[in-house]
């Protein structure tokens, strides 16, 4: 069952052109001049509930933007959201409980005050019976693992526990559906691994739905079976993370080791090097020199020789490529 509705969306930012110096201002007060800003252009979607759909794109490409019409916070210039049978600009109080927008550069965590003081605030501001809200409270500091935290200021949490706790105040209503906008920046390794994991567990459990922009591959890899790729406002691909795997079958890493590094030279005129060592040679090979380079390789001793797919990152920066021009010219 499709509870997120896009078609054809568009937002325009209107400014000014503003001219230095109190002449300009002057000129600026009598003859203003009006620019436009087209952030989103004629987008369309739908998001099946239980979905975890990534939302990929450069900075500035309308990841964001997309997001908060969704939510609510921003007006659409045109084009219609239908969120649950509900336009979300409307702010119906029926929907704001049936989705939650975590950002990862803002937060809802009072910053002087325990975690679970600001939790009390939302189980306030959503109407949640005591029952409720501490059955939701305790599983969620449980699966967290922060049952120990959640009453110490929020100030001198480290920034993988602040995120926790974005979370569990997103959660505490069990909303239906769930906007991440970059969740885990500034996170390191571990961090985000195990929000990966809570995220997971979570949707598997509750059939949340959740959109995730993000800039960490990994993030993506972790958690989406779809995305939806945009650029300059406009969506270049929506399928599965798969497919986009299939478009670009024609490269692949070798990574060739060996003792002598003469002998690894040999090597370098199958494709574009990447990475280099006394002992290891990285290419980006096509995949119809696939064989000639296993050929060498299995003809002489002391040569290890492994075959690997390319990281998501360079797959997905490839088609921004094939693709810019087109955006460009438009």
């Amino acid at each position: 069952m499709d509870i997120i509705k896009v078609d054809h969306l568009s937002k325009t930012y209107e400014y000014y052109n503003k001219q230095v110096g109190l002449k300009g201002s002057i000129h600026n007060f009598f003859h203003r001049e009006t620019l436009y800003k087209k952030a989103v252009k004629d987008i369309s979607f739908k998001v099946s509930q239980g979905e975890i759909v990534g939302f990929l794109g450069p900075n500035g490409a309308g990841k964001t933007t997309t997001l908060k019409m969704l939510s609510g916070i921003l007006c659409p210039t045109s084009g219609e959201i239908d969120i649950l049978g509900y336009k979300p600009f409307d702010r119906k109080n029926e929907l704001k409980t049936q989705f939650a927008i975590v950002m990862g550069q803002k937060s809802q965590i009072w910053w002087d005050l325990p975690p679970v003081e600001s939790f009390d605030l939302i189980r306030t501001i959503y109407k949640l019976d005591m029952n409720t809200y501490k059955k939701n409270l305790d599983e969620l500091v449980e699966t967290m693992g922060v049952s120990h935290l959640i009453s110490v200021p929020t100030r001198n949490l480290s920034l993988g526990e602040r995120m926790k706790m974005e979370l569990i105040a997103a959660l505490i209503y069990q909303p239906k559906i769930l906007f991440l906008d970059e969740p885990t920046i500034g996170l390191d390794f571990m961090s985000r691994k195990n929000i990966y994991k809570f995220i997971q567990e979570y949707n598997k459990k509750k059939k949340t739905t959740i959109m995730l922009t993000s800039h960490y591959m990994s993030d993506i890899e972790a958690l989406c079976d779809r995305i939806i790729i945009i650029n300059k406002g406009k969506i270049l691909f929506d399928d599965s993370l798969n497919k986009i795997k299939e478009l670009n079958l024609n490269e692949k890493i070798v990574k060739i080791k060996c003792e002598d590094e003469k002998r690894l030279e040999v090597f370098s005129q199958f494709g574009t090097q990447i990475g280099k060592s006394e002992t290891e040679l990285a290419l980006r090979v096509d995949t119809q020199k696939l064989g000639e380079v296993a050929n060498l390789a299995y003809s002489q001793n002391g040569i290890d020789l492994t075959i690997e797919e390319l990281p998501i990152e360079d797959i997905i920066e490839k088609f921004f490529y094939v693709n810019g021009d087109k955006e460009n010219n438009e």
